[in-house]
């Protein structure tokens, strides 16, 4: 299984686009307290998630118990990384993989990233900024693991309770 972790997210909307990539593409969402939002229907709504129903997550109060209950591969997103997010091998379906994103403002904590260095990692980008968004960030990574496991369980074509897989074919 796929998995997303935020280290505690401080932008609502950030996790919202992230809640729907997490159900547009059955990946879990972890989230790490403290959260720069509350998780409840007023503020999420805000945030633009109307998915939350078909939302698989869970909430830890910290990195500690997050660890304690999620055992798989750990890949760390920092742009102090010195690997691009490409360089690791995520095909073998059947293992649990988590991405591991930080707060937007500061990112992971240096004590968290120094203990598997092996797996920080980073989005090439030119010096003219110091960082993509952490929804873009999470979608981006997200779509690379799917796109090494041929997009396991996804649709390829627009499914009938939409406008269809023949929608540019038919004339109306």
């Amino acid at each position: 299984m796929l998995h997303v972790v935020l280290y505690e997210p401080e932008i609502p909307t950030n996790t919202g686009n992230i809640m729907r990539t997490c159900v547009a593409t059955n990946t879990k969402l972890h989230l790490i307290k403290p959260l720069g939002f509350q998780l409840d229907d007023a503020h999420l709504k805000r945030a633009g998630v109307n998915y939350i129903d078909k939302l698989n997550y869970q909430v830890y109060e910290n990195f500690a118990e997050f660890k304690a209950k999620n055992q798989g591969d750990y890949y760390y997103f920092t742009r102090y990384g010195h690997k691009p997010h490409t360089s690791f091998d995520y095909s073998d379906s059947e293992k649990e993989i988590y991405l591991i994103f930080g707060k937007e403002s500061t990112g992971i904590p240096k004590e968290i990233l120094k203990t598997d260095l092996e797996h920080c990692m980073r989005i090439p980008m030119t010096a003219g900024t110091r960082a993509l968004n952490l929804s873009n960030c999470v979608a981006i990574c997200v779509y690379e693991v799917l796109r090494q496991q041929d997009f396991r369980d996804l649709l390829r074509e627009e499914p009938s309770i939409y406008k269809g897989n023949d929608f540019l074919e038919r004339d109306e």
